[in-house]
């Protein structure tokens, strides 16, 4: 078994699905939504690129660039039809989660009904170069996959850090109740924080379709995967999201190698099987009893 292999590997696939666990993990941590819609999120934005790169420019950061706005306009749509209408009526939780599962269906018919079953390819993103260290082998798509990930998760948390909105988006993560008391609008906030998401996801879909098609259930397996990865490492904790996405991303490498692709996904939930029995909060779990400390 090539180990070098692996871990790149590894670290690609964290780099990718760990953008839509964070983004989940956002969304559930100020909003208190659990947003079962990334499956629409994700192949509207993966057929927004494409549809810039065919008829406006396949140059690769245009393309980049159409999918995170993309992304970013699905987000508002679900949060207009999804969020708004029901974020204070009772049992809003179960309420969004059904609602935004129903936007999900909906959503991916009808790019089935607009784009047709037919896959769709974007071009190369990073271009086809190599990067030769000693016997390990980087290609493009991986560093820029990788690099992009962190630019985009770092620049999104700096300006969550620095900016009026994002400090808004901060106090609806850690007390909504009180950040509505002082002034916060809930239904501002939330449009800022589906687009921001939104574009997450939009990102993530770019960056896997330099491995896989562009099909509108393309994004159901990607969105099974980010929410596992959020539910191990605890909803609602950014930092939980990144440590499971490793985890989850190590894992995915290793049964592609050893046993198979298709059996990617039972080993992965029998791996948070194991997480949830020993720690039922998630992976956060440990680091808010160690900050508590």
């Amino acid at each position: 078994m090539d180990v070098w292999f692996v871990v790149s590997n590894a670290i690609v696939l964290a780099s990718i699905y760990g953008t839509l666990a964070i983004g989940i993990s956002i969304t559930w941590s100020s909003l208190g939504l659990v947003n079962l819609s990334y499956g629409f999120v994700f192949a509207f934005a993966g057929y927004g690129a494409w549809l810039v790169a065919q008829h406006v420019s396949p140059w690769g950061p245009a393309v980049l660039v159409a999918g995170i706005l993309a992304g970013a306009l699905a987000g508002t749509i679900v949060c207009a039809l999804a969020f708004i209408p029901i974020h204070d009526k009772p049992n809003f939780t179960v309420r969004g989660l059904i609602a935004t599962l129903a936007i999900n269906l909906i959503g991916t018919q009808s790019l089935l009904w607009w784009f047709g079953p037919r896959s769709k390819s974007l071009p190369e993103i990073f271009g086809n170069w190599k990067v030769h260290l000693g016997g390990i082998v980087l290609t493009a798509d991986k560093i820029g996959n990788v690099l992009t990930s962190i630019i985009m998760l770092v620049a999104v948390l700096k300006w969550m850090q620095s900016s009026r909105r994002g400090l808004e988006i901060r106090a609806m993560m850690m007390n909504p109740h009180a950040a509505s008391i002082v002034g916060i609008g809930v239904r501002r906030t939330g449009f800022y924080v589906m687009a921001i998401t939104g574009g997450l996801a939009g990102l993530a879909s770019v960056l896997l379709s330099q491995t896989y098609y562009i099909a509108p259930f393309g994004g159901l397996t990607p969105m099974i995967k980010g929410v596992s990865i959020a539910l191990c490492g605890g909803l609602g904790s950014v930092r939980g999201a990144v440590i499971a996405a490793i985890l989850l991303g190590l894992n995915e490498a290793l049964t592609t190698v050893l046993i198979g692709g298709r059996y990617v996904l039972i080993t992965q939930f029998l791996f948070i099987i194991a997480i949830l029995l020993i720690r039922p909060r998630g992976i956060a779990g440990i680091l808010d009893r160690a900050r508590e400390a």
